[in-house]
């Protein structure tokens, strides 16, 4: 505890300890409901108009310019589709702070302007990293071709370079060589444990209230930690602050709801100091399926549902800073016949930004608390079936300070603790009972400095990650490069290492896997491990490490055409995983006999390797996007190499957008994705299950056992056929006088009815597919 106290009163003293010069600073908001707007560029004029510097504003719509010398400036907002706006700066003081808040205006004739704007997304890719990195906003997720009438997040993080999803059903998630375990979600700072509902096509998160969502591949900054392969990183906007709004939608899929609007009325036309905002939704399958998609399931439906509610409050003060509070519950359930799981979780934080009159340093922190659990069952017969459970529960506490330096450089740094309880109960192949339950806390330091010039950007940062309970601390160095070589080709290079205390537990018994149990870092592993490599270790406990390495480029043909081309290696140096050979309980009887036949979890490491090419083309009516990913992975258990599940080799994704119309009030858009085929542990046979009721003695010649046992082949030494499937989605716009509007649309999924296998059961070889040919019809009304 003396530790915790001591870091956290250093990091906030070092909000003194910089010195001090002239800045100017301020947010950027949308004059409709005083939303920040993030991403767009603030630039510094001298008074002749000739281009001092500039900053980018962050999620929160704030703007930094530092280190500024006596003189008389224009500050100018410019973005596309808005009015400019200026402010006329005069700096008298070699030291000081100006504080400028702007309002941007759309233009009425937005929808037939052509005129291109310097954005800030250009002025990013010379000023950022941004290796491994994909954001988006509302507009950029609301192209990609929806399911059921409702776009959602699923849509962008399935077109992701170097993502690979287990498809229609099941909402698994592999990011380059990563499992879903390996993924960290983060909701406005919390993490999130499961984003995906059973049925794959949709997630917990609102779409409608997504300011920014950023998807890091790998290679991340030590801001983040705690995970070994991603970050999905996702903001939720706050309410409209001055006039009360929502909007309803209703599809086959699900209904829903979102309400939003000011606390308090507005003061001498300014807008509220305060807000809220609420979502829910609920799945509608079980009501309309059985009618409409007769195909599914033998005519029973579609055996899915869930639930998401979500609500935050907001408070906000004339200097920028805010406070915020929110809240989230998630229920899914699903039924497959020869297997059910369900799952739950709720969560809640606070969250606030403090802007000090006096101090250039922006602080950023976060309290919360979140939980899940899920239950799985499959019936291996009809008297017999497997059970298996987990839960976890955790807090997380967080301070970010970001002190903002000359020509868009800065240096960030910050601190978190948490702790997390998780259980977790599962059988392995031969039906030994494996159970952990235990407390762990973790805390985790993070320092982080950019340099920005002409030519360069670099940012080296370091983590130190601290797992208490385990008595461990993770040294995290990484390192990110970019060199603008010319106007349109930049070079970038990023790695580091990665570490995380979360591991994962699932069935190899399934050809696709169902269940993914959650639990910290086991000691109950072997005492020696013997690397890929051969090299011998002596572990203490099954924390999981990686080292990332990726290189790339990017290329702009011309303004409206860009080319990103990435390799990546991640060598995973430690994982934990069930020990699926586990034969002999972990007793004093059975000292002589090696760890890796007792001990309920075994280490394995290995490598993945790839590249992925992404092509964009964005146009005043045209958007298109095209991926491809080439990916290797090999697992290392200590005695075997083998693919794990989620090695696929190709992986293709094509999406195109037009906008029809004078007004652009028709969209068309289009998706295809094809992957090569997974791989899967083949079934060679079948046996009567001995239970040797009678010991030694028992007779095997005269019983009768009532139960068959499987007899596997090779260990993933086949591959499932091929997976591809075509999406199209219509929408129509009717905006009214009062600026509601009216949305129609219309989709079919899986255009060309594809049957993508989805599950196998091994005694019956039952087979489930994905959906066939789902076509579909949505309507919403935002007021």
């Amino acid at each position: 505890m003396k530790l915790i106290l001591a870091i956290i009163i250093t990091l906030f003293i070092g909000q003194f300890s910089f010195a001090q010069d002239f800045t100017l600073r301020g947010f950027v908001f949308n004059k409709i409901d005083g939303e920040p707007m993030p991403f767009e560029k603030v630039r510094l004029l001298r008074s002749d108009s000739t281009t001092v510097t500039g900053a980018i504003t962050d999620v929160n719509g704030y703007y930094s310019i530092s280190k500024l010398n006596k003189g008389e400036y224009i500050l100018k907002v410019q973005s596309q589709g808005y009015k400019t706006l200026t402010a006329n700066i005069s700096i008298t003081k070699n030291e000081g702070i100006i504080s400028t808040n702007f309002e941007l205006e759309k233009l009425q004739s937005v929808l037939d302007m052509e005129e291109v704007v310097v954005s800030a997304d250009s002025k990013r890719k010379t000023t950022q990293v941004l290796i491994s990195e994909i954001r988006m906003d509302k507009k950029g997720l609301e192209r990609i071709p929806s399911v059921g009438g409702e776009n959602d997040i699923v849509g962008a993080f399935g077109v992701t370079p170097g993502v690979i999803t287990t498809g229609d059903q099941g909402g698994q998630m592999y990011v380059r060589g990563g499992t879903p375990i390996q993924n960290k979600i983060l909701l406005d700072g919390i993490t999130v444990y499961n984003p995906f509902h059973s049925i794959g096509f949709f997630s917990i998160f609102e779409t409608e209230l997504i300011q920014n969502a950023s998807i890091f591949t790998g290679g991340f900054d030590a801001k983040y930690g705690g995970r070994i392969s991603s970050i999905m990183d996702i903001t939720y906007r706050d309410g409209n602050r001055k006039k009360f709004g929502g909007k309803i939608s209703a599809s086959p899929f699900l209904a829903k709801l979102v309400l939003e609007g000011p606390l308090s009325k507005a003061k001498n036309g300014k807008p509220s100091n305060s807000s809220f905002v609420f979502s829910a939704k609920h799945s509608l399958l079980d009501y309309t399926s059985k009618s409409l998609y007769k195909r599914i399931n033998d005519g029973d439906g579609m055996p899915f549902s869930f639930t998401d509610i979500y609500g935050k409050i907001t408070f906000k003060s004339d200097g920028g800073s805010k406070f915020s509070a929110f809240g989230f519950h998630n229920i899914d359930k699903v039924n497959y016949g020869v297997a059910e799981t369900n799952w739950e979780q709720s969560g809640g934080g606070i969250n606030f930004l403090l802007v000090p009159s006096s101090s250039p340093i922006f602080i950023k922190g976060h309290v919360n608390a979140s939980s899940f659990s899920t239950e799985f069952t499959e019936f291996v017969s009809a008297t017999e079936s497997i059970y298996r459970a987990s839960s976890i529960g955790g807090f997380d506490l967080g301070f970010d300070f970001i002190y903002f330096l000359k020509n868009e450089s800065e240096f960030d740094y910050g601190i978190n603790i948490s702790g997390f309880n998780t259980k977790f109960e599962t059988y392995n192949e031969i039906k030994q009972r494996i159970t952990l339950d235990n407390f762990t806390t973790e805390i985790g330091a993070y320092l982080s400095y950019k340099f920005v010039s002409p030519r360069w950007v670099i940012q080296p940062s370091f983590r130190t990650q601290v797992y208490a309970s385990l008595g461990t601390i993770s040294p995290e160095p990484r390192l990110g490069i970019k060199y603008n070589a010319t106007e349109k080709l930049r070079l970038k290079v990023s790695g580091g290492r990665f570490s995380q205390n979360f591991t994962s537990a699932s069935s190899d018994k399934d050809v696709v896997n169902l269940f993914n149990g959650l639990l910290s870092a086991p000691t109950n592993v072997q005492s020696n491990f013997v690397t890929l490599y051969q090299n011998e270790k002596q572990p203490e406990n099954g924390l999981q490490y990686a080292w990332h390495a990726i290189a790339g480029f990017e290329y702009d043909l011309t303004k409206k055409i860009s080319v990103n081309i990435e390799g990546y290696y991640k060598y995973f140096s430690q994982l934990s995983n069930i020990n699926q050979n586990k034969i002999y309980p972990d007793i004093n009887a059975f000292s002589q006999i090696d760890d890796v036949y007792k001990k309920d979890f075994i280490l394995e490491n290995g490598e993945s390797y790839g590249a992925d090419l992404l092509v964009k083309y964005s146009g005043n009516r045209l958007y298109l996007w095209g991926v491809y990913s080439y990916g290797h992975s090999i697992r290392w258990d200590g005695d075997t190499t083998y693919f794990p599940v989620f090695d696929r080799r190709h992986n293709i994704n094509l999406v195109g957008t037009y906008l029809f119309g004078k007004k652009k009030d028709l969209e068309i858009s289009v998706r295809w994705n094809f992957g090569s085929g997974l791989p899967f542990t083949p079934t060679a046979g079948f046996y009567e299950g001995q239970t040797f009721n009678q010991g030694v003695s028992t007779d095997v010649t005269t019983t009768n056992p009532n139960s068959v046992s499987t007899y596997l082949g090779t260990f993933n030494s086949e591959r499932l056929p091929t997976y591809h499937r075509l999406d199209i989605t219509i929408k129509k716009k009717f905006i009214f006088k009062n600026k509601d509007i009216l949305e129609l649309i219309a989709s079919v999924t899986n255009v060309y009815d594809r049957k993508n296998i989805f599950y196998v059961n091994r005694i019956t070889n039952e087979k489930i597919y994905q959906f066939p040919i789902l076509p579909s019809f949505g309507l919403s009304y935002k007021f």
